[in-house]
C-alpha cells in the first residue's frame, strides 16, 4: 500500500486499524494520494483511453476493441478494489466520496454510448441502463437527510451483470458467443429495472418513517415544554414583585435553554447527511 503516512496527512502517525471504524478523526487522516484514490484516478483516465480504443480504426478492428476490452476490464477491477481498500485500511477521502461514483457511471456509461453509436447496442438498453442509474442517484440525494439506501444483493448483481455483459459486446463475438452476450445483457437490464424499482420503494418508505419520527419527537417535546411551563413556581406566592421577577426570569431561562435543546437536536441532522453520504457511497462501491 502506498500513500503519505498518517503524519504527513495532519494525524498522529498511528497506523490505522485494519477494518476499524470510519471516523471523523480517521478521514482527516487520510492522505488525498492514497491507494484507493489512485485506483479512482486510474478508472477516470481509463474513460478516454478505452474510447479511443474502441473506435480507433473504424470501431470495427477486432485487435484494437480487444485492447479497449482490456482497459474496460481493468476499469471494472479497480472498481472492486479501491472501495474495499478504503473501508479497510481508513482511507475515505471527500475527494474519493466524489470522484468514486462518477468514475463508476463514466467507465459504464462511455461503454454503452459507444457500443450504440458503433450500431452493436440498441439504444434503448442504454437509455434505460443510463436512466436507472441517473435517476437512482438523484433519489439518494432527495432522501439522504432521512436516511441511506443502502446497496442490496440484487445490485451488486446488476453491477456484475452490466459489467459482464458490456464487456461481452466490446469484443467481437460471433455464432454462440454472440448469443450468450444478448441474454446476458437482457439479464441486465431486468436486473436493472427490478433493482431499480425496488430503491424507489425504500427510498419511500425510509423518508415516511424519517418523518413520521421527526413528527412524533417534535410532538414529545412540545408537551415536554407545555408541561414544564404549566407546573407550579418554586417561589412561595407571598415573595412579592421581586419573587415574582424572579420566577419570570427563570422561567425564560429554563424555556430558553429547552429551546436550545431542541435547537441543537434538530442541529444534529444538518450533521447527519455528510455522515450519510459517505456510507451511502462507500455501500455502492
Amino acid at each position: 500500500m502506498t500513500g503519505a503516512p498518517a503524519s504527513a496527512a495532519g494525524g498522529s502517525g498511528e497506523k490505522p486499524v485494519r477494518g476499524g471504524k470510519l471516523g471523523t478523526a480517521a478521514v482527516n487522516q487520510a492522505s488525498l494520494w492514497n491507494i484507493a484514490n489512485i485506483l479512482t484516478m486510474v478508472r477516470l483516465l481509463l474513460v478516454p483511453g478505452f474510447v479511443l480504443l474502441l473506435f480507433h480504426n473504424g470501431g470495427y478492428d477486432p485487435v484494437w476493441r480487444s485492447f479497449a476490452w482490456a482497459a474496460f476490464a481493468i476499469a471494472m477491477i479497480t472498481d472492486l478494489f479501491d472501495g474495499h481498500l478504503a473501508r479497510a485500511y481508513n482511507l475515505v477521502t471527500d475527494f474519493g466520496k466524489i470522484a468514486d461514483p462518477i468514475a463508476d457511471k463514466a467507465i459504464m456509461g462511455a461503454a454503452l454510448i459507444s457500443l450504440s453509436i458503433l450500431g452493436d447496442l440498441p439504444w434503448w438498453i442504454t437509455g434505460v441502463i443510463l436512466a436507472r442509474e441517473l435517476g437512482i442517484t438523484l433519489m439518494r440525494f432527495w432522501v439522504i437527510r432521512h436516511a441511506v439506501i443502502p446497496a442490496s444483493r440484487g445490485g451488486k448483481l446488476k453491477t456484475l451483470a452490466q459489467g459482464t455483459a458490456a464487456g461481452m459486446y466490446v469484443l467481437v463475438l460471433t455464432g454462440p458467443l454472440a448469443t450468450l452476450r444478448f441474454w446476458m445483457m437482457m439479464v441486465a437490464v431486468v436486473l436493472t429495472v427490478v433493482t431499480g424499482l425496488d430503491y424507489v420503494r425504500q427510498a419511500v418508505v425510509l423518508r415516511r418513517r424519517s418523518l413520521a419520527a421527526e413528527r412524533a419527537a417534535v410532538g414529545r417535546t412540545a408537551e415536554a415544554l407545555n408541561e414544564a411551563a404549566g407546573s407550579p413556581g418554586a417561589v412561595p406566592a407571598d415573595a412579592g414583585a421581586s419573587g415574582a421577577t424572579d420566577a419570570g426570569a427563570a422561567g425564560v431561562t429554563d424555556t430558553g435553554v429547552s429551546g436550545a435543546a431542541v435547537r441543537v437536536s434538530g442541529g444534529s441532522t444538518a450533521v447527519e447527511p455528510a455522515v450519510r453520504a459517505r456510507d451511502g457511497a462507500e455501500a455502492e462501491r
